[in-house]
């Protein structure tokens, strides 16, 4: 599908892996121009690579925490007027509700729910004033039902998702789309060291913990993030422009309800 976008902006944080290169490279193959993000300079550059050689369109770089001032700052230097944002962050390590002390809560809350608003705040004047912008808060299914040990992960990610709510709509009238994506259980290193956690509790293998989760989803196996980046894409494009303030699961029907 012609997704309409090539030649616009994008700013990808915490995409030098994982979901968020797949969200980089799905947009980059529509034509987008890219800013990744990530905290690992050998990373990034090896990811930049891959994406000029198979896209061939402009990447760029910033290696820096987008959850602090300054990299916020270096991303909106790299890449002052973008057209999309793709919010993204590392969430809190897994850790019982009960061993939380308040500097640990904080520090999630700036994660997981300052940080995307702090760049929704300083990218939409300029998406008003050329009436396209697209918004797009990588969250967790978590958001809709516990996940053992994500509690405060959960918290910060549900009270973005609220915040939101109110503010998609009164960016629709300006061309503003703003939307969630709820990743369930992906093929990535944050689920690896879910398993490997799991495993020692039990007393299992890795392995087996693997084959038991998968085994627990209805399309009977992870998600990955090629499949995840091209759902992102879409929700970026010109076709996508009468949906906005919605959260979309990408879980392989774990979660279950009609609604």
């Amino acid at each position: 599908m012609h997704l309409g976008i090539e030649g616009k902006k994008a700013i990808v944080c915490a995409s030098s892996r994982g979901l968020g290169r797949g969200c980089a490279e799905a947009l980059a193959e529509a034509g987008c121009e890219i800013v990744l993000n990530g905290r690992d300079e050998a990373v990034l550059a090896e990811t930049k690579s891959a994406i000029e050689t198979a896209y061939g369109v402009r990447v760029s770089t910033v290696a820096a925490d987008v959850s602090t001032r300054d990299g916020q700052e270096a991303l909106l230097e790299a890449c002052p007027a973008p057209d999309i944002l793709i919010n993204n962050n590392g969430g809190p390590p897994r850790r019982d509700y009960s061993e939380l002390d308040r500097e640990a809560m904080l520090q999630g809350v700036i994660q997981n729910f300052v940080t995307p608003i702090e760049l929704i705040q300083a990218v939409t004047p300029g998406m008003k004033e050329r009436g396209f912008g697209r918004i797009v808060n990588i969250t967790s299914l978590s958001v809709k039902m516990p996940i053992e040990g994500l509690d405060l992960s959960s918290g910060a990610r549900a009270g973005l998702t609220a915040f939101l709510a109110g503010v998609s709509r009164q960016l629709a009238p300006h061309g503003i789309t703003v939307n969630n994506l709820l990743p369930g259980k992906m093929d990535t290193d944050r689920l690896k060291g879910g398993f490997e956690r799991t495993a020692k509790l039990a007393g299992k293998s890795v392995d087996a913990i693997r084959a038991e989760q998968a085994a627990e989803i209805p399309v009977r196996r992870f998600g990955n993030a090629a499949e995840f980046g091209q759902t992102c894409a879409f929700l970026c494009s010109t076709h996508a422009g009468y949906i906005t303030g919605q959260n979309i699961l990408m879980d392989g029907g774990l979660y279950p309800a009609a609604f």
